[in-house]
């Protein structure tokens, strides 16, 4: 049986505009669109399995209790009768002492007991090969899972401890009253976490050991954790039980934690690289968007007249849009299929670069990003490449006598209605994020309207403000060329500057938004933060650092205090929903004073007011999340005192920084009557001996090195810029993409003009000049405009989306202007150059025909 004559004819169509070329730059859109979406949508789902399978470790366990003041028996009990794993663990801050032998010295450590079956899930790496000279790469390459944690008798430590307090494996560590051998060095322990004492060195002893330490005294300030594991319905039960007995409301110093409340701690930065990586590829798909469009029409244009002979040949309406339908939907598949291949092999290169930042082992990718990448190349095409296509249809058939009848028309708004809503709810699931898809899906819709009425206006005052007379005769002509179709003129600076606006908005993102991430964290930031320094410490500390060489250092009175009333009512964790809350009024704060705002703080609401001795300055995240407002009266309960002021001023602090920053700062220099400590941050030398020199000096401070930290930062950042950039080849190529099909859009209405002025007389040089001239103008306005809106985008993506400072530089939008010119100049040079060489019989035979 023959082939239906709509699938002949589609196979024969496409067959046929494949080797013409006719399809390529439409192709070309959707191939680019769907790789970039398809490789971001590889890598954000299979970096979503890696770390909900592992953040099991991160926990040590499936569900965590914690608590300040022991654990309960009932609790234990109760996940012993569900049949759930259990383990406690202790951690609280000590002094940790080196033999006589060795030297005696002292250091503070960061102590944790644990049971046998420590970790319930994942397991502690260690090494029994160590020595002052090992790197930090060699030394966690040499660690291996160790089951359990130590055997009694014995201690683990970090490798900093042993370099502080310069002794050896092998080598008695005293804790307190007990004296234990020092038998591993402890490379990575996931369920560590933040905070002062997660950087101090870490000590890790068997449970069975702690009594004989004597370190557990009625005022010990300990974190118990309970480790649960098992089956997730039975985890369930337990978590449900715990809630379900304190309905709703935690008893006082405990917290419960699983795997939807805890996180990874490089969580925050894989989140804003998955976004940055979501952005671009959100770009390029809005360009592959108009280049679509743009191609589709070029394509339907071109094909009029033949539409018009195959309904001559007495081919149906019906026909004619099911083969056109069927090309369009088999070159969209395979377009679609080729970027669905070329993204699953892209998303290898993210997982390369981002390899040290990931430290997860991911799973296989889903499914899911094949269909997605499917549906956004096919979307693609019915939302802006079929409509005008489907138009050939409607041709009549008295065309091959009088070209001027059956020109395409705008498609209907319901068309467009549906594809570009169509499309932008697909764009606002896969960006994952409604603000970031808000963003950038309604700055690119108004940014269009906006690009068309401003064209409008700017040919209207063209054509006003160039003199005839007196202006270059190339200036005159490319006038009137824009004045005489203005409706392209309009089309072609609209497109332009959509092209133009994604590949600005993603160079300022480049340069400005990331410079902005990298300079949160400095090379020559803080990396040493000194606390528990005493006041008769003080002057000694101080000289210490400026002998040493150190003279530019923050200084602060640190003071702790448990907020115990807002405006007279006492306040208690049962105020408050949020779990954050609870916490914060349970525990002591970290408070300071000082005369002059810290560097880095931003007032948001009220005035800082030096010496204002009832005052006090709140951070306002914190003042939000405890419904505190200016004016308000707090009471602190510090060392035995009652202490109160009122919030004078709200604070915006920048927590990612390396620098001195508190909850709530007095306005003052000088409060003799509060009893406190100091804090010092600064940078220290390169040299290993100061540390060591300090802590032998100053035996009680704790002194948090930040350095690996700090290159640890510094290393993810350097690898997601490698992966944004990476991606960003794909934006400016369909960026590159839209500029050509831009310009080449109106290719043949030119050929007509340019035929007709050299039949009237005008050289091919003058035509050139002109053509130069209207690109160069028209280019200049759309980067003008371009440029503009970028700023505008960038700065809503930088605020309300990365949270990061905005910097953009002012002469943004005179540069944008330039470059439209000039890369539009180019694309003009590639696209139109055979126009102004085609012979003039030709096109007027074409035009007359």
């Amino acid at each position: 049986m023959a082939s239906p004559p709509i699938l002949s004819l589609g196979w024969r169509n496409l067959r046929r505009d494949l080797r013409a070329g006719e399809l390529t730059v439409l192709l070309l859109a959707v191939t680019l669109a769907v790789a970039a979406l398809t490789a971001v949508g590889f890598f954000a789902d299979r970096l979503q399995g890696g770390l909900s399978r592992d953040a099991r470790q991160l926990l040590a366990g499936d569900a965590v209790l914690a608590s300040d003041h022991g654990i309960p028996p009932a609790y234990r009990q109760q996940a012993d009768r569900l049949g759930l794993q259990t383990a406690v663990t202790v951690v609280f801050p000590t002094m940790a002492r080196a033999d006589d032998a060795q030297g005696g010295a002292s250091r503070l450590v960061s102590l944790k007991a644990v049971e046998p079956a420590y970790p319930l899930r994942g397991a502690v790496r260690t090494s029994d090969h160590w020595n002052p000279d090992m790197d930090t790469s060699t030394l966690t390459a040499s660690g291996r899972d160790t089951p359990g944690g130590p055997a009694q008798g014995e201690v683990w430590a970090d490798a900093a401890l042993l370099a502080g307090l310069e002794i050896a494996l092998g080598d008695t560590l005293h804790l307190g009253d007990a004296a234990l051998r020092l038998t591993r060095i402890i490379t990575l322990e996931a369920d560590r976490g933040t905070g002062f004492m997660s950087f101090s060195p870490r000590v890790m002893l068997h449970m069975d050991d702690l009594p004989a330490t004597g370190l557990v005294q009625p005022a010990s300030r300990l974190n118990w954790r309970l480790l649960v594991a098992g089956d997730d319905a039975s985890v369930q039960q337990f978590t449900d039980a715990l809630q379900r007995q304190w309905d709703g409301q935690p008893e006082r110093g405990m917290r419960l934690m699983t795997l939807e409340s805890g996180s990874p701690q490089m969580q925050r930065t894989i989140d804003r690289a998955e976004g940055f990586l979501r952005l671009v590829a959100l770009l390029t798909a809005l360009l592959c968007a108009v280049g679509v469009a743009l191609a589709a029409r070029s394509f339907a244009q071109r094909h009029l007249d033949g539409a018009a002979l195959l309904r001559v040949l007495g081919l149906s309406q019906r026909a004619i849009i099911g083969s056109y339908a069927l090309e369009f939907a088999l070159a969209g598949l395979g377009a679609s299929l080729a970027g669905v291949a070329i993204g699953f092999a892209l998303h290898h290169v993210f997982i390369a670069l981002l390899a040290n930042l990931l430290q997860v082992a991911l799973p296989a990718a889903s499914f899911w990003p094949v269909l997605l990448g499917l549906g956004m190349g096919l979307t693609l095409l019915l939302a802006f490449g079929l409509a005008p296509v489907l138009q050939l249809a409607q041709v009549p058939p008295l065309r091959v006598l009088r070209r001027d009848l059956g020109e395409l028309k705008p498609a209907s708004r319901g068309v467009i209605a549906a594809g570009v809503g169509g499309f932008a709810v697909l764009l606002l699931v896969i960006s994952a994020d409604w603000r970031l898809g808000g963003i950038a899906v309604g700055g690119f819709a108004v940014a269009v309207l906006v690009f068309a009425a401003l064209a409008a206006l700017g040919i209207r005052l063209l054509r006003t403000l160039v003199n005839e007379a007196t202006a270059p005769r190339p200036l005159v002509l490319a006038t009137r060329q824009m004045a005489a179709r203005p409706v392209f003129a309009i089309v072609q600076v609209s497109s332009l500057a959509v092209g133009l606006l994604a590949l600005v908005l993603l160079i300022l993102l480049r340069t400005d938004l990331v410079s902005s991430w990298q300079q949160a964290t400095p090379a020559d930031a803080n990396n040493r933060f000194v606390i528990n320094i005493q006041p008769d410490q003080a002057t000694d500390f101080q000289t210490a650092l400026q002998q040493a060489g150190v003279h530019d250092y923050q200084w602060y009175p640190m003071i702790r205090g448990r907020l115990s009333h807002i405006n007279g009512k006492p306040v208690s964790g049962s105020d408050y929903e949020d779990s954050d809350a609870r916490r914060q009024v349970e525990r002591e704060f970290n408070l300071s004073h000082a005369a002059q705002l810290p560097r880095d703080n931003e007032i948001t609401a009220g005035r800082w007011t030096a010496e204002e001795a009832q005052g006090l300055s709140m951070e306002a995240e914190i003042a939000e999340r405890l419904r505190v407002g200016l004016g308000d009266e707090l009471t602190f309960q510090i060392g035995g005192l009652e202490h109160r002021a009122t919030v004078t001023s709200l604070r915006k602090v920048d927590w990612g920084s390396m620098n001195a920053n508190f909850f709530v700062i007095y306005p003052v220099g000088q409060m003799p009557e509060l009893p406190v400590t100091y804090l010092a941050a600064y940078r220290a030398p390169d040299h290993a001996s100061f540390d060591n020199a300090l802590v032998r000096q100053f035996p009680n401070i704790t002194n948090v090195d930040m350095t690996a930290t700090l290159a640890q930062i510094q290393r993810v950042l350097a690898q997601v810029v490698r992966a944004v950039e990476f991606l960003f080849a794909f934006a400016l190529a369909a960026g590159l993409v839209v500029l050509f099909a831009a310009v080449t859009a109106t290719r043949e209405e030119r050929a007509r003009e340019y035929a007709i002025m050299r039949a009237l007389g005008a050289s091919r040089r003058l035509l050139a000049r002109v053509q130069r001239t209207e690109l160069a103008g028209i280019g200049a306005l759309a980067g003008l405009l371009a440029s503009s809106v970028a700023m505008l985008i960038g700065w809503a993506l930088a605020h309300y989306v990365f949270d990061f400072p905005w910097t953009a530089a002012w002469w943004t939008p005179m540069a944008g202007a330039s470059a439209g010119a000039l890369l539009a100049l180019a694309a003009g040079w590639w696209g139109l150059r055979e126009v102004l060489h085609r012979p003039v019989n030709e096109t007027l035979r074409r035009a007359a025909a």
